[in-house]
């Protein structure tokens, strides 16, 4: 059995392996190193941000069953996408496909953030009053649905196989718990590591009350996409111990916590002013 299709065979164990590696050891790091003060009870988040994470699971699985790896095979079984269109190394392949899907994310990413009624659907993310490893798994069971169609049509187009789709999927499950950790890395290591990917001082900015530093540092794995597209903040202007986490208008725990807030946060209150990308910025008076 070659590693490709040992990979593809166990790939649900192999993914749930990961996941629990990853948290495991992130949680140690944060309780070890960490990077600024909880203001919120840990216990009562994490019971419900990875409860949220156990009913998107549940859902996906009941809605797609195959999910992205059936997608995958299907589309090289059928000769759909780019690369089933050229004659090139397998692992080139596999490895275009990951840059590719990587950058897909990245834009979708900047999207939700855009259109006025996806970002109601994502501020469930974006609520959260502390930033810790469990905020990289926190999103509303609508956009989980939304993502997923999207990583569909990107398998479909691009015509990536089953061994690149599940690299990429264990890759941006490991980088989002990653880079929302409440960990304290060297500064000059960390300077290092964002020159290639993002580390969690560069994504905590995205995490900002203040407008234009949620419409920054999209990337979850590269963080080359920001510095290209121009969406690159390198400090958040209060400081990383000073910043305010979360969202202005959504303060009380019974919203921004409790997974019953959760789930009805898309459909209260108004979306204000970080929709469409907002960039700009003024003092406050």
């Amino acid at each position: 059995m070659s590693l490709s299709e040992f990979i593809s065979q166990y790939e649900a164990a192999i993914r749930l392996s990961f996941f629990f590696g990853v948290f495991l050891m992130m949680a140690l790091w944060e309780v070890i190193a960490p990077r600024r003060q909880l203001t919120q009870s840990k216990s009562v988040r994490w019971a419900n941000n990875l409860g949220l994470v156990v009913l998107n699971t549940i859902i996906l699985r009941l809605i797609f069953p195959a999910a992205v790896v059936g997608m995958a095979a299907f589309a090289t079984k059928n000769g759909w996408g780019v690369f089933n269109h050229f004659t090139l190394p397998f692992p080139l392949v596999v490895f275009l496909s990951i840059i590719a899907l990587d950058m897909i994310i990245y834009l979708q990413h900047v999207m939700v953030h855009a259109v006025p009624t996806l970002w109601r659907l994502h501020r469930v993310h974006h609520a959260d009053l502390d930033y810790d490893v469990t905020t990289g798994a926190r999103f509303h069971p609508l956009e989980i649905i939304l993502s997923m169609l999207i990583k569909f049509a990107a398998i479909m187009v691009l015509g990536a196989p089953v061994l690149a789709v599940i690299v990429f999927e264990i890759i941006l499950n490991a980088m989002a718990m990653f880079n929302h950790g409440n960990v304290r890395l060297p500064l000059r290591l960390d300077h290092v590591l964002r020159l290639l990917v993002v580390t969690p001082d560069m994504h905590r900015v995205h995490h900002s009350t203040e407008d234009n530093e949620t419409n920054s540092n999209f990337g979850f794995n590269l963080s080359l996409w920001d510095r290209l597209f121009g969406t690159y903040i390198d400090q958040p202007r209060k400081g990383h111990i000073g910043m305010d986490i979360g969202i202005h208008s959504c303060r009380d725990p019974k919203q921004a916590t409790w997974i019953t807030g959760l789930l009805t946060l898309p459909f209260v209150g108004k979306i204000e002013g970080y929709a469409i990308n907002r960039r700009e910025w003024s003092k406050p008076e």
